[in-house]
């Protein structure tokens, strides 16, 4: 093989780490499958690959070409929502077609994303988790009974807090899920028999909601009208398994309890 050749499927090799790089996090912290597809496609276009033939699922992407021998592929092992990671990645993948970085910065650059991309401390996630939880409350009511309110703002954090700590322990969405809304579930019950609040119903309803995988069943529904029917149809069974996690925790306390 000549040198030149050596050289083109180096510059090649490069291509296709940043775009698997790119679509990896993409994928992992929630955005759709067709852009994921696109934020690829123009990193190896202006990466100088041409046609590139990518093939995106919610456990692995591939990327190849006709224009060289192999083809790589990249394993998806974790799913979250993070939306600031999915815009910093637009942003870098921007800044390389318009010539601001080259290719060895934007590897560097989506590393940094994929490992120090800034978060919101956990405290301001479980006062938000409340926020949701009691406004929440209320529009799912339909009255206003502020009685119920503090509870509720309570009661969602806690909920949130367990789903955020079995999670990480066990790293099984379904069961931090179920074992949540069972908390949730305990714990309403038994602030309404302390008189803490008056209705088991709509504090649950309020306490719930940020547990709800909202985001994962939109995405499903705009994968399915973008065509992506295997990724689509994957994200609606997943989130379907989380609606039914938690229902069914809820449900089993209520059985039990009520």
């Amino acid at each position: 093989m000549e040198l030149s050749d050596l050289n083109g499927q180096a510059n090649i090799n490069l291509v296709f780490e940043a775009c698997l790089l790119a679509g990896k996090i993409m994928v992992e912290n929630g955005s759709e499958m067709y852009r994921v597809e696109d934020t690829m496609r123009r990193i190896a276009n202006n990466g100088g690959v041409k046609e590139a033939q990518i093939f995106t699922t919610t456990t692995v992407i591939t990327i190849g070409t006709f224009d060289a021998p192999n083809t790589q592929l990249i394993q998806i092992n974790n799913r979250k929502i993070d939306l600031e990671k999915i815009a910093r990645v637009n942003s870098a993948s921007r800044d390389f077609a318009h010539h601001r970085i080259d290719l060895t910065e934007l590897i560097t650059r989506l590393i940094q994303i994929d490992k120090n991309a800034p978060t919101f401390p956990f405290w301001w996630q479980l006062l938000s988790a409340g926020l949701v939880s009691a406004t929440l409350m209320i529009l799912f009511s339909g009255h206003y009974d502020w009685y119920d309110l503090p509870i509720a703002f309570v009661i969602g954090m806690l909920g949130f807090f367990i789903n955020d700590y079995i999670d990480n322990l066990i790293q099984i969405q379904f069961i931090s899920q179920f074992t949540a809304s069972l908390a949730i579930g305990i714990f309403t019950i038994l602030a309404v028999r302390f008189n803490l609040g008056h209705s088991v119903n709509n504090i649950v309803i309020g306490a719930v909601m940020p547990l709800v995988p909202g985001v994962p069943l939109t995405n499903a529904l705009r994968d399915l009208l973008a065509g992506h029917l295997m990724s689509g149809i994957t994200r609606g069974v997943e989130a379907t398994l989380s609606a039914g996690a938690i229902g069914s925790g809820i449900a089993l306390v209520f059985h039990f309890l009520t």
